[in-house]
């Protein structure tokens, strides 16, 4: 069984660049058998004519050269500290200089309007790299009062990941990266001549790095030469088995991994209780947007995983109990690893979900048993992307 993303290949259309950001790392890749998606308002590699669940095994074996759609947007001026900790219900104010950190920016009635990486780049400087979503808008129409800038480095994001993805970035940075870049720790390096913006961090649930590129000159970078970036990336990763990787194959192990996806797996209208995000929302902070609404929200999870032993949950395929509809699947995948189907549910309600048998709708369209579990489906203390779990399956 494959990959509900890559099972609907067959469906997708493919469009012309005319509204949306076209990768500057396309040519690199593409081929007649590339297939689009559109995040943030940008192209991205949904599928690349490759074998999705062999990519897979080497995303988990030895290492995967992804070109995500993620958008970093550039915060910067006196008042970015103090900006940030209104934006966001996380403290900001311990954040360092070269640290990134999981940030959740909610609506005024306490809804999750966006998650994404926050940095900080220099004293006064930050990147949000956001999923979808439109969040230029939002912060735009709250910085009246703030002495802050807020610009488009349009940055892009190169993925190395995999248990190999280290050797990759020692050699691309001549041993300057090694094991002391700890777990979302980040900063400056010169890859092969140009000075790049590098975080452990990922999607994927490994092991795994992440590159920053710009497309123009900013006050802190100077443009990339991104045909350049992704040759030396392939290059250095030669020896250590590394591939080219579309979302075909990245879906999958980030679905096993647990890692939700702002506007599919969750919206504005669940709070981050809801969506299981509760461990990285500081409720008692002082002045954040949505604070008095989440001080008196339901704590509650009904964003959950489902466990399918027989076949892959449809994607918005209904969840029962008893035959009444409960709830209804985000994203669902076959998992290599577990050898199921595997899947996220979003429930109606909340409840004691976990532990429960019901029913879901699969992907041929009949009904088939599934267990509610707790999110990640293996790995649950992030043993893999930390770097102290380094078995190869």
């Amino acid at each position: 069984m494959t990959s509900s993303i890559h099972s609907d290949i067959k469906n997708t259309v493919r469009i012309s660049a005319r509204r949306y950001d076209q990768s500057p790392f396309y040519d690199c890749y593409a081929n007649e058998e590339t297939v689009l998606g559109v995040v943030a308002e940008r192209f991205y590699g949904v599928f690349n004519g490759e074998d999705a669940v062999e990519t897979y095994w080497n995303l988990r074996r030895k290492v995967v050269l992804y070109d995500v759609p993620e958008k970093p947007w550039q915060i910067e001026g006196p008042d970015a500290m103090a900006f940030m900790e209104k934006i966001f219900a996380r403290n900001i104010s311990t954040l360092k200089e070269g640290r990134g950190l999981y940030a959740i920016a909610c609506t005024h009635d306490g809804g999750t309007f966006m998650d994404g990486i926050l940095f900080r780049m220099a004293e006064d400087v930050f990147w949000y790299v956001q999923p979808d979503g439109h969040f230029l808008p939002w912060v735009m129409a709250l910085s009246e009062g703030f002495d802050v800038e807020i610009s488009d480095p349009l940055g892009r994001v190169l993925q190395i990941q995999g248990p190999n993805s280290l050797k990759v970035m020692s050699d691309l940075t001549d041993g300057a990266i090694d094991e002391t870049l700890k777990y979302f720790q980040s900063g400056y390096y010169d890859i092969k001549g140009q000075r790049l913006y590098v975080s452990r961090t990922g999607w994927t649930g490994e092991l795994g790095y992440e590159i920053y590129s710009v497309g123009t000159d900013t006050s802190i970078d100077k443009k990339t030469d991104h045909h350049k970036l992704f040759s030396d990336v392939m290059e250095a990763g030669k020896q250590h088995g590394i591939v080219y990787g579309s979302m075909a194959s990245m879906e999958i192990r980030r679905i096993e991994a647990g890692i939700l996806d702002n506007v599919t797996d969750f919206d504005h209208t669940m709070t981050p209780f809801a969506a299981g995000l509760g461990p990285f929302i500081h409720v008692d902070k002082e002045g954040y947007i949505g604070r008095a609404a989440l001080q008196q929200a339901d704590t509650r999870m009904r964003l959950l995983g489902l466990v399918c032993k027989s076949a892959v949950p449809g994607y918005r395929g209904e969840v029962s109990e008893g035959g009444t509809r409960v709830g209804h699947v985000t994203a669902s995948t076959w998992s290599p690893t577990l050898d199921c189907g595997v899947a996220y549910v979003r429930f109606d309600e909340p409840s004691d979900w976990v532990g429960k048998t019901l029913t879901v709708v699969t992907e041929d369209g009949v009904t088939a048993d599934c267990e509610v579990v707790t999110l990640p489906f293996y790995d649950k203390e992030k043993k893999i992307p930390r770097g102290l779990d380094k078995t190869i399956p």
